[in-house]
């Protein structure tokens, strides 16, 4: 469904994505994780056409990007931004029904299967009850799903998200990134995530794209990328990775400085 491959993005003289490939097939959920400045962000806006790339390519189920109007994007690849910005004095449904814009011709208004996709939306993401309220009047969570299901309403088959779970409870974090996996499921919907949380990422996601320094350092189930030695090399911290009976997922915990404690895997 989406593929990158030898990407490159430069900041004038500087390198930041220095030759990534990646592949995320419908249904299926990659989380991008790796430290802060890595290149995570400046990836997603590559792959949206928001930054140039300065080598390798994009595509589309076999299609590539370039050349391809913002429009044409729009319809292929929703994107869910890290803050996004709301326009003051909007409903939650008006948030949505933006999601639409790129389905219709100039200067056609929304008809009548525009506004069922925006209340189909508006329920999946389980935010209806929410549709006539102000956005400036709702919660962190609550701005977060609506602007998730303006993205589901814009119908496209690949959806990315620039860490959709930040500044948000560990309640509204885990509903948002079951939501993503359920989206991912049952709409075959392609699904790329930035995510800093290792255990949330490893708990919701079929397979991690660890990062440093604008290069993929490991790729695979989280259980193959997330060991000590992985996460150490990337991010300089040293961690105990373990996991809870029953639970394939690996759990990744911080050491204090007098790393008694010792990882199993």
């Amino acid at each position: 469904m989406l593929e990158a491959k030898g990407l490159k993005v430069a900041y004038g003289e500087r390198q930041v994505i220095r030759g990534v490939d990646l592949s995320v097939d419908g249904g299926e959920v990659v989380g991008l994780i790796g430290p802060n400045g890595c290149g995570k962000t400046t990836l997603l806006r590559a792959i949206t056409a928001s930054l140039p790339i300065s080598a390798g390519e994009v595509l589309f189920d076999g299609v590539a990007a370039a050349g391809m109007s913002t429009r044409d994007l729009a319809r292929l690849v929703a994107v869910v931004p890290q803050s996004p910005r709301l326009p003051a004095g909007y409903s939650a449904r008006d948030v949505v029904l933006m999601g639409r814009t790129a389905h219709l011709g100039f200067f056609e208004q929304e008809g009548t299967r525009d506004y069922r996709r925006v209340e189909e939306a508006l329920a999946v993401v389980g935010v209806e009850t929410l549709a006539d309220r102000d956005v400036d009047e709702m919660s962190g969570g609550e701005r977060q799903n609506v602007v998730i299901a303006r993205a589901l309403a814009q119908d496209a088959p690949v959806l990315l998200l620039d860490e959709p779970t930040a500044n948000l409870d560990i309640g509204h974090q885990m509903k948002v990134a079951s939501l993503m996996q359920r989206l991912a499921r049952e709409n075959q919907i392609a699904v790329l995530a930035a995510i800093h949380d290792l255990t949330l990422a490893a708990l919701y996601c079929d397979r991690l794209i660890l990062m440093r320094d604008g290069l993929v350092l490991a790729a695979g189930r989280p259980a193959e990328v997330l060991s000590r030695e992985k996460v150490r090399l990337a991010y300089g911290v040293e961690v105990l990775v373990t996991r809870l009976e029953g639970l394939e997922a690996p759990i990744v915990l911080p050491v204090g400085a007098e790393g008694q404690a010792k990882s199993v895997w």
